[in-house]
């Protein structure tokens, strides 16, 4: 089956992304196929049939088996049918294929192999009905509803687990936000306590299935057997069919392929370090960034071409001085370790906004005309009538921040994620503002060396959300859980100003 082409342009991809179609490469439904049909069973089921890479791994693996196997699905494009078609797929292959909503209208038998690459459609993008059903069957399922966040693609491993047979396996190839989502919790203690997890597959940024995509994928290989305390975790580091197929089929014995890096992990400890992440090397024993800060997102204006502005969009509006603050948007306008007044004129000069646009909350007619004019014409605009924008009272009053000594890229790909605040700007939601606590007040250049220092850098992979090509998304609370490490605080000398005996109180 030909590799699937990521579209380039923006249109095309938005449209990928609403039906969240993504093609399995063969290396890894074979892997996939060969788990699910290691027990021999006579069929194979696809709830999300798409291009058909699935059923194509599934009749490979069944050859090398010697063994011939049904194929059933379910499917609500008709377009990914004819794909699947054309990529040789007969109309024999296709006979048990339903045209079919998975989520919401499953039939009602069961399976003894279950293989997907479901629909990868974020909450956000679903209908408040649609949103609303699965949030209630989740609940009858598992107890309880999982937070909203949960997209489509969590609704259909549930939907999944609930029809494999006694017996059977699944296996799915989910986007890492399935085990690092606030929802993850829930959902994964709901799992292994009914099901046998057998395997996670993560994979390094050179053997992405999905190369340029933003998000990591990982295959999880469930049995539904009694639970077991542990569990096989692969680090694949390169797109090597045979070698992460004959492991799987081996039924994870030991593997000496340099493309694979294999760790029988504690099942408590994966779920408490994440399924996503390797596991912690060593206890830790130092503090983390909340001992020594707060953490809060950066101002929501609610629109930015409103809100935002140019320094000559600024004037042509006349809006005075004390109604603007500068400030920095983009992570991708921050190219260094710091902010400073220079980077704000060469923002300027590109024509990048710099200015926020900053009202309080008096009422309109006692603002400057200037500004009386601007605020009618964001009126005008339905400006006032978005969502976030509505909430507030009076519409146009802007959140406030104090200028943070250091900023984090909210999500990014560069190694030095920490930023030094020199210009003292006041940041939008691309960033984190860090503000040291009292505590530490004197000592704030040696906490910004303790953050920058590699050891405390490697260890945002355990408090963030992965993405496709090494990107880290951090959210506040998560960000104040980031460990510095002992040897660290000792190494710039935070530990001489905050004793061990100090911090261990603040555990």
């Amino acid at each position: 089956m030909q590799p699937q082409k990521i579209p380039a342009t923006w249109p095309e991809r938005e449209a990928l992304r609403v039906k969240g179609q993504f093609w399995t490469p063969d290396w890894v439904a074979d892997a996939m196929a060969a788990y699910v049909l290691a027990k021999r069973p006579d069929h194979l089921f696809d709830p999300a049939v798409g291009a058909g890479s699935l059923f194509q791994a599934a009749k490979r693996v069944a050859a090398q088996l010697r063994k011939s196997v049904t194929l059933y699905g379910n499917e609500i494009d008709m377009q990914a049918i004819t794909q699947a078609r054309q990529s040789g797929l007969s109309d024999s292959d296709l006979a048990n294929v339903e045209l079919r909503d998975f989520a919401l209208n499953p039939s009602s038998r069961r399976y003894k192999a279950i293989a997907a690459n479901p629909p990868y459609i974020r909450h956000h993008r679903l209908s408040p009905d649609t949103k609303a059903a699965l949030r209630e069957f989740g609940a009858s399922l598992i107890g309880k509803p999982l937070d909203g966040r949960a997209g489509l693609h969590v609704y259909f491993l549930l939907r999944a687990l609930s029809l494999l047979e006694a017996g059977g396996r699944l296996a799915f190839i989910l986007p890492a936000d399935t085990c690092e989502g606030v929802f993850a919790p829930m959902l994964w203690r709901w799992i292994t306590r009914q099901f046998r997890l057998d395997a996670v597959l993560t994979f390094s940024s050179a053997a992405s299935p999905f190369p340029n995509v933003d998000t990591n994928a990982i295959i999880f290989l469930i049995e539904n057997s009694p639970p077991t305390t542990s569990l096989h975790w692969a680090l694949v580091e390169s797109a090597d069919r045979d070698a992460l197929t004959n492991w799987v089929a081996s039924a994870f014995g030991h593997s000496d392929d340099h493309s694979l890096t294999v760790i029988e992990r504690d099942l408590n400890e994966a779920l408490e370090t994440g399924l996503s992440r390797p596991p912690l090397e060593a206890l830790h024993d130092g503090a983390t960034l909340g001992d020594f800060a707060n953490v809060m997102r950066g101002i929501a204006t609610g629109a930015n071409e409103f809100f935002f502005l140019t320094a000559m969009q600024a004037e042509a509006l006349q809006i005075p001085n004390e109604f603007l603050i500068p400030a920095v948007g983009r992570t991708r306008d921050v190219t260094s370790d710091e902010v400073t007044a220079a980077t704000i004129t060469d923002l300027e000069q590109k024509g990048r906004p710099t200015l926020l646009f900053a009202p309080d909350g008096r009422p309109l007619d006692a603002f400057p005309q200037s500004i009386r004019d601007y605020l009618k014409q964001g009126e005008a605009m339905g400006i006032h009538q978005r969502t976030l924008i509505a909430t507030r009272r009076p519409w146009y009053k802007m959140e406030s921040r104090n200028a943070p000594p250091f900023l984090f890229a909210y999500l990014g790909r560069r190694n030095l994620r920490f930023i030094r605040n020199s210009a003292k700007i006041i940041p939008l939601t691309g960033f984190l503002c860090i503000y040291p606590r009292p505590c530490v007040a004197a000592d704030t250049e040696k906490l910004w060396q303790a953050l920058n220092h590699p050891g405390t850098i490697a260890n945002l992979r355990l408090v963030g959300k992965s993405y496709g090509s090494g990107a880290i998304k951090v959210e506040p609370r998560a960000l104040e859980r980031l460990p510095i490490p002992l040897y660290v605080l000792a190494e710039v000398g935070l530990i001489a100003s905050h004793s061990r005996a100090q911090l261990a109180l603040t555990f």
